[in-house]
């Protein structure tokens, strides 16, 4: 193992993964959220996703989304596309960095994407050029890579096999989903440490779901690995549509809370992601699960 980092990179996820498993908001609330996480700092937002809008209605609007959004250069913002339509929608509105989403489990895929992994990966190659040719870059996150709902446990070995097929056919980043919170830190290990054996130099982020309540420790886990990428959704926003009991996604308070009593660097203002996170739950008009925002900063001037 590693020293631990001593700064951290966080994606917020919120407006995209986080309100996608909520009751549709209007346009003009999802553009307040993604102005307010921009101001707090976060070097990095997942903004919209181009899906169909029979598919995920929460998403229909992405594209006045994001035109209407306060958009800071210092941001590196991102979207997530199914497919190759998908992708020139993203690139169309502007976006470089774009992301996509195969599962490791192959039931889940079918669920999700209604085609197995493996005609998902084929797809994801040619969507990957068409990304290079226009300049943008590709992301591959690799769902259910610690645990299926329909299937279980999940080998790490086959986690590592799919990375090798989207290295060899160009990606430029991997992450690896939690889709369901079934991760531990044993198999934070596993799957990190198999896919860093064969890729040492490659990119990779971890997205955590606080379903059974261990995220927090698989981050810990994971930066004792070295890596320092995150997920995080504010407020604790999010889940997944194709996954029964997934609940929320890891909160970007409580991540950015512990990272900063480690001395760890996020370059985050606390106090205004707090203040993005009351904003959240306004929003969606229920309490959300976030520690660090029912009770409050360990010490009232954590920043």
């Amino acid at each position: 193992m590693s020293a631990m980092p001593s700064a951290v990179s966080i994606r917020e996820v919120g407006p995209r993964d986080g309100l996608q498993n909520e009751d549709p908001v209007p346009t003009e609330a999802k553009v307040r959220l993604l102005d307010a996480l921009t101001a707090t700092g976060v070097g990095r937002i997942e903004a919209v996703s181009f899906v169909h809008p029979k598919a995920i209605p929460q998403m229909a609007d992405a594209d006045e989304v994001w035109k209407a959004a306060s958009k800071n250069p210092q941001v590196r913002y991102s979207a997530l596309v199914p497919n190759s339509r998908g992708a020139q929608r993203a690139l169309d509105a502007g976006f470089t960095e774009i992301e996509v989403v195969v599962s490791a489990s192959d039931t889940h895929n079918r669920r999700n994407l209604n085609r197995s992994t493996d005609e998902s990966l084929d797809d994801i190659a040619a969507l990957i050029d068409l990304l290079h040719n226009a300049g943008a870059r590709a992301e591959v996150i690799v769902a259910t890579s610690f645990g299926c709902p329909y299937e279980g446990d999940v080998d790490p070995a086959r986690v590592a096999s799919i990375i090798d097929r989207v290295v060899a056919d160009g990606a430029d980043r991997v992450a690896f989903g939690d889709t369901t919170g079934m991760a531990t830190p044993p198999r934070v290990v596993a799957v990190v440490s198999r896919v860093r054996e064969r890729h040492p130099d490659l990119p990779i982020l971890l997205h955590f779901h606080n379903t059974r309540g261990t995220a927090l420790a698989n981050v810990y886990a994971a930066l004792q690995l070295g890596v320092t990428e995150f997920d995080a959704s504010v407020g604790g926003l999010g889940g997944c549509p194709y996954a029964p009991g997934a609940s929320g996604n890891v909160a970007t308070e409580e991540v950015v809370h512990m990272l900063h009593d480690m001395g760890i660097e996020t370059g985050v203002d606390l106090a205004a992601l707090l203040d993005a996170a009351r904003l959240a739950q306004e929003i969606v008009g229920r309490e959300l699960p976030s520690g660090v925002l029912r009770a409050g900063p360990r010490l009232p001037d954590m920043r």
